[in-house]
């Protein structure tokens, strides 16, 4: 292959998928740190309520979807649990907390952060088209790094005199934080 084919084809996927490439990896960090903080939602309202319940071992989906509903909320219901002293209801846009002994408790409403919840599905959606999307951005990816290393001629920064040490550099650095972290 001609050095300007390659020169050519390298900078042409990378305009290309520039756009992507911030867009998943903003996405990527804001994944990796969900735990910490929603960056998918942000709090609108917050409510405070005092229900009472009954026992633990009466509450059910379906008791939490009907409760959900005498509070006012429509939402599809996720999830619902009991965890210390806590009974706690997600649905799509609110929170629901209660105290299983008092019965007070507080409904928190959201809504979808623009931007950020469309950016965060990259890095969620299974969907077939999603899933051969990612994979043609993945060869491109791989064709980009190739074209880059072979890119420069002569010299002494060539891939061949020094690249590749740092290549395999930059593939063990990831493996080391599995073995040594994961």
């Amino acid at each position: 292959m001609k050095q300007a084919t390659i020169r050519n084809l390298h900078r042409d996927l990378g305009y290309f998928y520039i756009g992507l490439i911030i867009s998943f990896a903003f996405s990527g960090i804001m994944m990796n740190h969900r735990d910490h903080w929603h960056p998918e939602k942000y709090t609108v309202e917050t409510k405070a309520i005092e229900v009472k319940l009954p026992a633990e071992d009466k509450i059910s989906e379906p008791f939490a979807d009907s409760l959900g509903k005498a509070l006012g909320i429509e939402d599809k219901i996720r999830r619902h649990n009991v965890k210390e002293g806590k009974f706690k209801i997600s649905f799509e846009k609110h929170d629901v907390e209660i105290d299983m002994a008092t019965g007070k408790g507080e409904i928190v409403s959201f809504q979808k952060t623009p931007l950020i919840s469309h950016m965060m599905k990259l890095h969620k959606n299974t969907s077939n088209w999603w899933i051969y999307y990612s994979d043609i951005f993945g060869i491109s990816l791989i064709t980009i790094a190739v074209t880059g290393a072979i890119m420069i001629p002569a010299g002494k920064f060539t891939f061949k005199r020094r690249g590749w040490k740092l290549a395999i550099a930059g593939l063990i650095f990831p493996l080391l934080f599995l073995f040594l972290f994961g």
